[in-house]
């Protein structure tokens, strides 16, 4: 009984201090929209985009890659420069996502095939100045 107290303690005293805690959803999305804006919904879901942070990340030169055709599949590259999570160097995550049938899906360890791609900016994910 007192745990539960503990924890709603936490809770509120997280809230008052402007932090939160985010569950990373599924790796998969299929909501509808424009596919640019659904993979930044995703990336920013992500553990490796600070979507488990207590402490809020910005995204700041953000690019993407694709689509493009690998083996098939229908491919995007992302990657950012994300602050906030350390007290020093951003941190660059990159994440590959495969577009099919309309669903989003994550794909982990393939960050090979976005080399050589082009790619561009990418303002959906960047966070506003503030």
């Amino acid at each position: 009984m007192f745990a539960g107290r503990r924890g709603m303690v936490f809770a509120v005293a997280l809230t008052a201090a402007g932090c939160s805690v985010r569950a990373a959803p599924p790796s998969t999305a299929t909501t509808t929209g424009p596919v640019r804006e659904r993979i930044a919904t995703l990336t920013r879901g992500q553990v490796e985009f600070g979507s488990v942070s207590l402490i809020p990340v910005r995204f700041e030169h953000s690019r993407i890659a694709g689509p493009f055709e690998d083996g098939g599949r229908r491919l995007y590259c992302v990657s950012t420069r994300m602050k906030g999570r350390t007290f020093g160097k951003p941190e660059r995550p990159k994440l590959v996502v495969r577009e099919e049938a309309g669903a989003l899906t994550v794909l982990r360890d393939e960050e090979d095939v976005c080399e050589g791609h082009r790619s561009e900016p990418f303002s959906e994910l960047d966070s506003p100045a503030g």
